[in-house]
């Protein structure tokens, strides 16, 4: 199944923070890290409530609004169905990718690839980073695949969830 990758709609700012949720659920969670569904649970609580959902708002306004600034694509399995995974990045500082998810069941088909071509081409050659969690080998790969490279430099989220930076050059 070729999935379709479209805008979002602020109304849908719910299920979209709901899908960044279960998608914290199905990638993050690592024993050996002291990462456990119940911590996940914990720390990611805030996208099932309002601040979740306004977070979400402002983004899908923001990327509405602002198309140069901001990028959000959202895969769906046909037009007008429900959401299985997005793709946001912001120009700030420098250009920043993410979050980026889908959800298992749409892994594997090309979509991720897609999604990626398409913020490629809004980045128009500048260079992008991204924070990925650093075991996350899956991502890890595909990133490298899309030409980023680790930086060397770490971050832990809440003091837990390691995270390292990846870079795209410009050009």
């Amino acid at each position: 199944m070729t999935h379709v990758l479209t805008g979002a709609e602020p109304a849908e700012a719910a299920r979209i923070a709901r899908v960044h949720y279960d998608c914290w659920l199905e990638t993050y969670p690592e024993p050996a890290a002291g990462i456990d569904l119940d911590w996940l649970r914990a720390q990611r609580a805030e996208l099932l409530a309002e601040a979740g959902r306004q977070r979400w708002l402002g983004l899908l306004e923001s990327a509405r609004t602002d198309p140069a600034g901001w990028f959000c694509r959202v895969v769906r399995p046909e037009p007008g169905g429900e959401v299985l995974g997005f793709l946001c990045g912001a120009v700030g500082e420098r250009l920043s990718l993410g979050p980026m998810y889908l959800l298992r069941r749409a892994q594997g088909r090309g979509t991720g690839d897609r999604l990626m071509a398409e913020f490629l081409d809004w980045a128009a050659g500048r260079p992008i980073a991204l924070w990925v969690t650093e075991y996350n080998s899956r991502a890890i790969r595909f990133y490298e695949r899309h030409g980023f490279a680790p930086t060397g430099e770490r971050e832990l989220w809440r003091d837990r969830l390691p995270n390292v930076r990846m870079v795209r050059p410009g050009g």
